[in-house]
């Protein structure tokens, strides 16, 4: 093949399906898919909407499961409360995310989007569903699409929008409760606007953006806004196992005709008193070009061109293909879940360079992360000495520095609180009452600490300070003691 028409073949990767030549949107419509693939994705889409709606009830010891309260800079997960000081414990945790996702992609393709990404589940699993319950099947949608405005039509279009527009309000709440938690959702909902209008105004905002992504935008954020599906390009290579058609098997395609019994003389090699359709036919690969695996395609692209960056692997080709397969009496797989090499050569290597380097970081990221959780401690004590004091004369021996303390309690428990200074002498003077530790918060106050002129040992001297809660030792602070130079 030369240069010319390798160019023509990839004439398809100039352009996407979701815009025409003149860069006017170009609506899709799937057909509606059917098969064990798209089973086994709906299971999969009803229990993580199941965990996305009912995580926000689960509550332990009064505080939601999960929340992510970036405004008041508290986060919760399963139950354990992280404060703003564990900040780098999610830095690795972001690390170790983006190494899984690399891992992941370059083994598996954008398996992801089709089967565990949230807008593909919505869009997919609800929207789409929605819209094939009240307007039919594609066919029926481009038809009602082009019929004139009727009753029918009306109530169809609107209603539509309407059920549209509720689920985004639904969805919309479901994640903040996730960021204010579900209460603070319930107040806001259920309070006069005049008294929450900050808070009403952002459900609105979130509502109508959700709404707009999945009436409107909707595989246009797949193919191009998520910048995940950009990454796919260059994180992929020839033994990712992606959604593939088997070029090998499936070339050249053509349609399927009857044969006809003839008695024509020989026809390009074929023996006379043999059918030249029947002999044509079996030259050709399995590939019948019956195009359900472009019309069943919620991004519109021809999974027999090859990978292509709009694709998210939903399966929906696969079952199709399978389906005509068995029709036409034919082996399933024309188009399954296999790499580049698998389908070329027929075999799979999947344990490359990339994915044992991707492994090794991966890994060592993990054990990272691991010990900075054993390391985590319940409660943390600071205890820095109060910004632009010096020291002050208690008597003819002793001097005092006054510090600003903070308990920052990873718990649900409240409890008291005690300093002790780890010195043969010296003490610790407490300004006000005994501090009491916050649960989930953060308890400030101040202390002075007095030391002997005598034991000092220049301008500055390490002190150590011991917290306790009872008879507890929960944190051990070093700070320094400010004194005469001597």
């Amino acid at each position: 093949m030369d240069v010319k028409s390798l160019d023509m073949d990839q004439e398809y990767r100039d352009r996407i399906a979701t815009v025409d030549e003149d860069g006017r949107r170009n609506w899709i419509y799937p057909k509606k898919p059917k098969g064990p693939f798209y089973e086994y994705r709906k299971y999969v889409s009803y229990v993580l909407l199941l965990f996305l709606f009912g995580m926000p009830f689960v509550k332990v010891n009064g505080e939601p499961l999960l929340l992510f309260n970036v405004l008041e800079r508290k986060f919760i997960l399963f139950g354990v409360y992280f404060a703003p000081q564990d900040f780098h414990l999610f830095v690795f945790a972001m690390l170790i995310f983006i190494i899984f996702i690399a891992l992941f992609t370059v083994i598996y393709g954008r398996l992801f989007c089709g089967w565990v990404c949230p807008q593909t589940i919505f869009m997919e699993m609800v929207f789409r569903r929605i819209e094939y319950w009240i307007e039919g099947d594609a066919n029926a949608q481009r038809r009602l699409k082009k019929a004139p405005w009727t009753a029918d039509k009306l109530i169809k279009k609107v209603g539509k929008q309407m059920i549209f527009f509720t689920i985004a309000v639904l969805v919309a709440n479901t994640f903040l409760a996730y960021i204010i938690g579900l209460d603070e959702v319930v107040r806001i909902a259920t309070e006069p606007v005049s008294e929450n209008f900050g808070g009403f105004t952002s459900m609105i905002l979130f509502s109508g953006a959700f709404y707009f992504v999945f009436s409107y935008l909707r595989e246009q954020v797949c193919t191009t806004i998520c910048p995940y599906g950009r990454l796919q390009g260059v994180l992929l290579d020839k033994n990712s196992i992606v959604v593939a058609y088997d070029y090998e098997r499936g070339e050249p395609r053509g349609k399927i005709r009857k044969a006809k019994k003839t008695k024509t003389l020989a026809v390009e090699g074929i023996p006379a008193k043999e059918d030249p359709i029947a002999a044509i036919q079996q030259q050709l690969g399995d590939c019948i070009d019956c195009k359900l695996c472009v019309q069943v395609c919620p991004t519109g692209i021809d999974i027999r061109d090859g990978t292509q960056l709009e694709c998210v692997n939903c399966t929906a080709c696969i079952d199709a293909c399978d389906e005509v397969m068995v029709k036409v009496n034919r082996p399933k797989g024309l188009i399954r879940y296999d790499s580049e090499n698998g389908i070329a050569t027929g075999k799979k290597k999947i344990f490359t360079t990339r994915v044992i380097a991707y492994s090794v970081v991966l890994g060592i990221l993990l054990i990272v992360q691991g010990f900075l959780f054993t390391a985590r401690t319940d409660v943390e004590a600071l205890l820095l000495r109060t910004p632009g004091m010096l020291f002050q004369k208690v008597d003819e021996e002793n001097i005092s520095n006054l510090y600003n303390y903070q308990i920052i309690n990873k718990t649900q428990e409240t409890f008291p609180i005690e300093f002790k200074l780890v010195s043969d002498y010296g003490g610790i003077r407490m300004i006000g009452q005994p501090p009491q530790a916050k649960e989930s918060g953060v308890t400030e106050g101040a202390l002075f600490i007095d030391m002997p002129t005598a034991e000092l040992t220049g301008r500055k001297t390490r002190v150590k300070v011991e917290v306790y809660s009872g008879d507890k030792l929960i944190d051990v602070i070093s700070t320094t003691f400010l004194g005469p130079v001597k």
